[in-house]
């Protein structure tokens, strides 16, 4: 079966592309929340926190 979000592909071996992947659907589920749209910032607040969880907390596996 296939990861939805694979760290060890060859696109994220740049550190600042994990990040940004991370941590700009956590800032605009901020802005959506800030807007007052509730369930578009929980949509994107899990999404980031989901990716900040494989690529950053988990990574690449290094082999």
């Amino acid at each position: 079966m296939k990861k939805m979000l694979d760290a060890d592909d060859p696109f994220f071996r740049v550190v600042w592309r994990r990040w940004a992947t991370a941590v700009l659907p956590l800032a605009w589920g901020g802005y959506e929340l800030w807007s007052g749209n509730p369930m578009w910032a929980f949509l994107f607040g899990a999404t980031g926190a989901y990716a900040g969880w494989v690529l950053i907390i988990k990574g690449p596996s290094g082999s």
